[in-house]
């Protein structure tokens, strides 16, 4: 069943992704990327040791864990100042805890994009459809003790 997909994805260059570098996607392009997973709303924890970055079924209280989507997206910040509005120029900084399935990694790293994401698909569901997304799995961040976050390690759905 196809959803409304929130990111206004008309008038966009055919298969812009294949052909436009990302620091010269317009700024309607680089939204589009979004394929509305969540996961990057998840909280995360780091292995001091290792740098290794885990994924929690722990997400943004802001987050709305059917649609997967940021309940105050345009102004997050208010809500969450420490949430990260990825741009070209910080892509290299927060490359390291993004999703494996990340459209913005994927062609930051060169590799394509996946058969579910909406820009190929054409369903904002389909992300859903594919299992990769974190619909229904989370739990909001004020119900949990940050010091218990580790008993919510997952794998990242991919």
């Amino acid at each position: 069943m196809s959803t409304p997909d929130p990111i206004d994805r008309s008038g966009l260059r055919p298969r812009f992704w294949e052909t436009v570098p990302l620091k010269k996607m317009t700024q309607a392009e680089w939204e589009a990327l979004c394929d509305g997973c969540g996961k990057c709303c998840l909280n995360k924890l780091e292995d001091e040791e290792t740098g290794e970055v885990a994924l929690t079924r722990v997400a943004c209280r802001l987050l709305d864990g059917h649609s997967c989507r940021c309940a105050q997206y345009p102004i997050r910040h208010q809500f969450v100042p420490e949430c990260i509005s990825l741009r070209m120029q910080n892509l290299d900084q927060h490359m390291y805890w993004m999703p494996q399935t990340c459209a913005y990694r994927l062609l930051w790293e060169g590799k394509p994009l996946f058969h579910w994401h909406p820009l190929i698909s054409g369903d904002a569901q389909s992300v859903h459809d594919a299992g990769v997304s974190v619909q229904d799995i989370t739990v909001p961040e004020f119900e949990i003790p940050e010091e218990d976050w580790e008993d919510y390690i997952i794998e990242e759905p991919t």
